[in-house]
């Protein structure tokens, strides 16, 4: 039996979303129409996991929680995934490359996500982490949490992109309601997981690959992720400056040593614009250590748009960007874990820690209703950044419907490779 070119190339990527706020960033990516990765929802939360619209879904420590969460507790969150790693390492197994996503300073996601990250690493798969750190409103004790959290993760993966929720003000209005906020700190996280995954699965004039990505991110400990999008005069320039400065993350690209920059431009775009993107990399960069590795990808329907996203990694202790002073707030209410998911008709999800739909078995159950198609894209505005993107993302996330997922793709693959005969294998 044939195996498509498609099939042998194309680099297998799961995102793990753990926690309620993992399992939101993970529901923004399928509304958003992330392509090219396999989704996986883990919460110690069942009322909470019946909210996600992750294909695979599996609830941690069912014996530890009883379905009834962590109640803040990393201790519990932490023992929750330790129970559950044999239906974790299964679902793992296989995977090129794994995102785990998760608001750090609650219970399962802070305590839960470097297990995981240890056990994607025993995979052998390189293993980034792109988390959030509480807003400072949260309270010192999940302040304190998310700390202890993102020293246990760091040294589970390969790269860590970690965004800091209080940063949020500083492109937001300062009277954003809460739940608006929370769905906007799960967009950046979508665009930090679709930053990369986009940079490896859509081919383009100037290819970057998997193995390109492998090489800046394995064992690169602290990363930076920024998109910028620009058009109009000085539209590479533009975009290429938003991408290096976003007011969101933490770490200042100077001195970087390990750079991936992803263009995607019309069919109009210089030789003299690309000039412009590459040295502005490579003055910001460490100008005599840096590995720099660039890819061009020509999309006709960006209009007269240009946009840049830059994995940058290898800081070797860069100093962090300064966080715009603000009064301390009083504590608020922990997040609730399904914030920004609306109502679902709830799956069924089971009470012990198996995961729901592994190994996967026909259903007749009724799906949700189809999501209405999106909105035609508006046509390219003047020159933009960063600032401007994100907020276009906080209405967009206001207008999401609910959507429909089939059997996951990977699920599929791997039950086709089980039945084919040993023969059919033999003749690939």
């Amino acid at each position: 039996m044939a195996t498509s070119t498609d099939e042998l190339e194309r680099a297998s990527i799961r995102v793990v979303g753990v926690g309620g706020g993992g399992c939101n960033a993970v529901n923004r990516m399928i509304e958003a129409g992330v392509q090219g990765v396999d989704f996986i929802a883990m919460n110690t939360d069942a009322v909470a996991l019946q909210l996600s619209r992750a294909p695979c879904r599996v609830q941690l420590g069912g014996h530890l929680t009883r379905g009834l969460g962590t109640g803040g507790d990393p201790e519990r969150g932490r023992r929750a995934a330790e129970e559950s790693k044999q239906e974790i390492a299964r679902l793992l197994d296989g995977a090129d490359m794994i995102f785990i996503t998760a608001g750090m300073g609650g219970g399962t996601g802070t305590g839960g996500a470097a297990v995981i990250a240890g056990i994607a690493q025993e995979l052998d798969a390189l293993t980034v982490g792109v988390v959030t750190r509480p807003f400072r409103a949260e309270g010192p004790r999940r302040a304190r949490a998310a700390e202890e959290g993102l020293a246990r993760l760091r040294e589970r993966v390969d790269a860590l992109i970690t965004i800091p929720n209080d940063r949020l003000c500083e492109i937001a209005e300062r009277r954003l309601p809460l739940r608006e906020a929370f769905r906007m700190a799960d967009d950046i996280l979508r665009q930090g997981v679709q930053g990369i995954s986009d940079i490896i699965h859509v081919p383009g004039e100037w290819n970057v690959d998997f193995a390109d990505v492998r090489s800046i991110m394995q064992q690169a400990g602290t990363a930076l992720m920024g998109i910028g999008q620009a058009s109009g005069d000085k539209r590479a320039l533009a975009a290429a400056q938003a991408a290096i400065s976003s007011p969101l993350l933490e770490t200042s690209i100077e001195g970087a040593k390990g750079v991936l920059v992803n263009i995607t431009a019309p069919g109009n775009f210089l030789m003299e614009e690309f000039d412009e993107i590459t040295r502005l990399i490579r003055d910001t960069t460490d100008p005599n250590e840096a590995n720099i590795i660039t890819g061009l990808v020509v999309d006709e329907t960006l209009g007269d748009e240009v946009k840049v996203t830059v994995v940058a990694t290898g800081f070797g202790g860069a100093p962090p960007k300064p966080t715009a002073t603000t009064q301390t707030a009083a504590p608020a209410p922990e997040r609730p874990a399904a914030a920004a998911a609306p109502p679902l008709e709830p799956p069924a999800v089971s009470q012990s820690p198996r995961l729901s739909g592994w190994p996967p078995q026909p259903s007749n159950e009724a799906r949700p209703p189809e999501a209405p198609p999106p909105a035609a894209a508006e046509p390219p505005k003047p020159a933009s950044s960063t600032v401007d993107v994100l907020r276009e993302a906080l209405e967009a996330t206001k207008a999401m419907g609910e959507g429909r997922y089939d059997e996951p793709a990977f699920l599929r693959r791997d039950r086709s490779k089980r039945r084919r005969p040993p023969e059919d294998r033999e003749d690939q």
